[in-house]
């Protein structure tokens, strides 16, 4: 998991590259028209204006993307559960998973008749995904 780490974080630079360029000749593109409109070049100034606009938009339109990718990504693993009974007395106890955890795995005493338990399940536990209108 730290290897994947640095390449992200190196791919976000990469795109944050891009966008200050695009964002930077938007914005010389805005120079270029208001020079234009001063020599009265009416049509490089709407040339200008189109690239500089068309930057500006390409540039906020990455950004929230990556922006929206990156919180899209956030990964939680799901919580693991064992199910442990006792076959005597019908005790049951669920706990966390534990390395090693296995079906018919013999464990702990039971609390009650001091015999032991075996994990009779293994489950994980789903959270129902919240329902967006749109």
């Amino acid at each position: 998991m730290s290897e994947t780490a640095p390449s992200m974080r190196k791919f976000s630079f990469f795109f944050l590259a891009i966008v200050f360029i695009t964002l930077a000749l938007s914005i010389a593109a805005f120079f270029q028209a208001y020079d234009a409109y001063m020599l009265g070049e009416i049509e490089n100034v709407y040339f200008f204006v189109l690239i500089g606009v068309s930057g500006l938009a390409l540039s906020t339109y990455v950004v929230f993307q990556t922006r929206r990718r990156a919180l899209r990504l956030a990964f939680r693993p799901p919580r693991i559960a064992t199910t442990i009974l006792c076959q005597k007395c019908g005790f049951k106890n669920i706990r966390d998973f534990e390395r090693g955890d296995f079906i018919f795995k013999e464990t702990e005493e039971c609390p009650k008749c001091k015999e032991k338990t075996k994990i009779t399940s293994i489950i994980r536990e789903v959270k129902e995904k919240k329902k967006r209108w749109g």
